[in-house]
């Protein structure tokens, strides 16, 4: 069998935006460039990284700073984004 690579089906083959598609819905952590992360669920992005997160927290230095509903935060200033476990707050 050949091993013909970009088989959307293959385990081993997954591009960032395969990861982005698969976490909508989730909690995640988006870091911005000031060191600020921002806490809450991904509703969506487009290919500028813009989200819109739901049920957002701000923490600044590891502390909690403020919560908002709803976020949008504007692509440019993203430094990651990454998958969050729940935290005792979330699911107590």
């Amino acid at each position: 069998m050949s091993g013909g690579g970009g088989e959307k089906g293959s385990a081993t083959t997954k591009t960032p935006a395969d990861f982005l598609k698969s976490i909508r819905g989730r909690p995640v952590v988006v870091k911005l460039n000031s060191g600020v992360d921002y806490r809450g669920i991904l509703a969506c992005l487009d290919g500028y990284m813009n989200i819109a997160m739901e049920q957002t927290e701000e923490y600044v230095n590891g502390q909690l700073k403020n919560k908002y509903g709803d976020a949008f935060i504007r692509g440019n200033n993203v430094l990651y984004i990454s998958t969050s476990k729940r935290t005792l707050a979330d699911g107590a």
